[in-house]
């Protein structure tokens, strides 16, 4: 799973650096609601709508916003469809992009728009799926486990594929199928993640010199910052001097 680790700590940047709080909740009160519609409004029978609450909780909204979100109408979320949409970044980075939308036309019209102001392209859906395994990925602040040599166990006994202890993280990933079971494991050990789901690794990743590298999570961050893009992924290669770039841009 190469680059999983790195791909894991931009995440982590990325979630501790968003100060667009608002924007944030509307895309978890978004996948609060579809994951209602999806599988119903309660949490221990959906484990969609589990860990929706889960990474909402996580990042701190309001209980109050997480009760709306699941109780809206269906009438509220008709309109709301799940799409997603493959392209090349700048450079050959495969970028892979998971939406909700009420409206498919402005979506990739927007989508567009920031492939091709960057000299990247928008692809046929399906094209670039072969570079991404789809798999659930746990991740777990080391602070809330005892032993973690056991806790390592108990997980590998429950289906994880991997285990990846890095700075204050630990993030465990699984098959797909056993993304429920996992899920299960961790609520008896009662160990609270602080973000779990099903995501796209990228089977491999792209070395690029720092200069263009930054300028692929300059469009990364633009995809990140549209209203109906949920998840974006990619297949950039992330290393401890980009991540100090990223970190220290505009300083």
């Amino acid at each position: 799973m190469a680059g999983h680790n790195k791909w894991s700590k931009v995440k982590h940047i990325k979630g501790a650096e968003d100060a667009k709080r608002s924007k944030m909740f509307s895309k978890l009160s978004k996948e609060i609601s579809v994951a209602v519609k999806e599988g119903g409004a309660d949490p221990e029978g959906n484990p969609r709508l589990r860990s929706a609450i889960q990474n909402a909780k996580a990042v701190s909204m309001p209980k109050d916003n997480i009760e709306r979100a699941i109780n809206k109408s269906d009438k509220d979320n008709e309109n709301i469809v799940e799409v997603t949409y493959e392209g090349y970044a700048p450079h050959g980075i495969a970028i892979y992009l998971e939406c909700m939308t009420d409206n498919q036309q402005r979506t990739v019209a927007s989508i567009r728009a920031i492939f091709n102001k960057y000299n990247g392209s928008l692809s046929k859906n399906g094209s670039l799926s072969f570079l991404f395994d789809r798999k659930g990925v746990f991740t777990v602040k080391k602070e809330k486990i005892e032993d973690i040599e056991s806790f390592e166990l108990e997980v590998i006994d429950a289906g994880a594929e991997d285990f990846e202890s890095e700075d204050e993280f630990i993030t465990i990933t699984t098959a797909m199928e056993d993304f429920g079971s996992m899920q299960k494991k961790l609520e008896e050990l009662k160990i609270e993640p602080e973000n779990s789901g099903l995501e796209r690794i990228p089977n491999n990743t792209e070395k690029l010199d720092t200069d263009k590298a930054l300028k692929v999570m300059k469009v990364i961050d633009l995809f990140e910052e549209d209203d109906d893009v949920q998840k974006v992924y990619h297949n950039l290669e992330i290393d401890d001097e980009l991540v100090e770039a990223y970190e220290n841009q505009g300083n």
